[in-house]
């Protein structure tokens, strides 16, 4: 998500054209293409004191934008590797990116146990 979080909230009526992934100038950032861009950032962050059933409610419409991203791997990955500690980013809940965080360091840390050790050079 790529607003600030506290404007107010509002849903775009008819989302502009946008140019097919195919189509997209490859030096532009993957942010240019972001659904979000043109959705309200009070989806995607969370207000102070939310009740979790507004949470919940929110959050799921958020991943409902996010599911019709054609940047949403580039929004997730980015999310991982900043990492980005608040609002919805690639489909993923802040929740959900530090379990998926988790278990990657998990992960290396099994391969790195499974990796033959490295013989000195001498």
């Amino acid at each position: 998500m790529l607003h600030p979080p506290h404007q107010s909230l509002q849903v775009a009526a008819v989302p502009p054209q946008r140019v097919p992934v195919g189509d997209r100038d490859q030096d532009a950032p993957w942010h240019t293409e972001a659904v979000c861009r043109r959705d309200e950032a009070g989806l995607f962050f969370a207000p102070s004191k939310e009740p979790t059933a507004a949470r919940l409610s929110r959050e799921e419409a958020a991943k409902r934008v996010c599911a019709r991203c054609p940047v949403l791997v580039e929004c997730r990955e980015h999310a991982l590797l900043q990492p980005e500690p608040y609002g919805v980013w690639g489909g993923l809940t802040a929740a959900e990116r530090r379990v998926v965080l988790a278990r990657r360091r998990r992960r290396e840390v099994e391969l790195q146990k499974a990796a033959p050790p490295v013989a000195a050079a001498g």
